[in-house]
């Protein structure tokens, strides 16, 4: 894709849990309409580098910022607000909540009644299933539909930027194809993809560009491409020696 200035920048980025120190000087930016990818390894960092961005996990150094405007002290509210959507690992739905329910807890800060509707039928045309099953407890689901009324959940917020966090962990194959073509489909629209994923062909097969973390660390980035071409990529992650 064509080079554009990145409107959501992490820059020199520390965070952690308490005083134990897990993101160590992460640069990361993201333009818009673009789709990026974070790879590595179990417990490296991915999931708390989206944590601080969407503020559940504050920074302790570095800065994030969105259109210039910084978002260090910003409450997850406030990111939300923004248009930045963190889909969460594991789903967290309201279990005994309907698929309908748990849709709308997505557009909770927002006024527009009519246009909330329309983006509820949106989210039923991309997973009819969930349209099926829109008075079931979402937590009968299986896990791929999880993951769809997860990620619908995440559209009912009209993001501008939606972050990922483990897109096809434990998911059958046929689901994380339907998963990985919605997220086609919501990237079209117009929105940027920032996904974490440990499927690392499928999550570069799908990304613009990539970045590997390792200990808190990026260690390799650039396009998906060369980043799926680096003889350390290969041997660490794809299986190729």
């Amino acid at each position: 894709m064509s080079e554009n200035i990145a409107q959501l920048e992490i820059k020199a980025l520390t965070s952690g849990y308490g005083e134990i120190q897990v993101l160590w000087g992460i640069d990361v930016g993201i333009s818009a309409g673009e789709t990026v990818c974070i790879i590595g390894s179990n417990g490296v960092g991915k999931s708390t580098l989206l944590r601080t961005i969407s503020g559940i996990v504050k920074l302790t150094g570095g800065s994030i910022t969105l259109d210039g405007v910084s978002l260090n002290n910003a409450t997850p509210e406030d990111v939300l607000s923004a248009g930045i959507v963190h889909v969460p690992e594991g789903r967290r739905l309201f279990s005994a909540m309907s698929v309908r329910d748990n849709l709308l807890m997505g557009a909770y800060l927002r006024k527009d009644k009519s246009a909330i509707q329309d983006d509820l039928e949106y989210v039923y045309h991309m997973f009819p299933i969930l349209a099926e099953r829109r008075r079931q407890d979402a937590g009968t689901l299986s896990g791929g539909e999880q993951q769809m009324c997860a990620i619908g959940r995440g559209v009912m917020g009209r993001p501008r930027y939606l972050m990922i966090d483990e897109l096809s962990l434990g998911l059958a194959p046929r689901a994380v194809d339907l998963l990985f073509e919605a997220l086609h489909n919501i990237n079209q629209s117009g929105v940027a993809i920032l996904l974490v994923e440990q499927d690392v062909m499928n999550a570069l097969e799908f990304a613009d560009r990539a970045f590997v973390v390792d200990q808190g660390k990026i260690i390799v980035s650039g396009n998906a491409d060369e980043v799926a071409a680096n003889p350390l990529v290969q041997e660490a992650y794809m299986g190729v020696v």
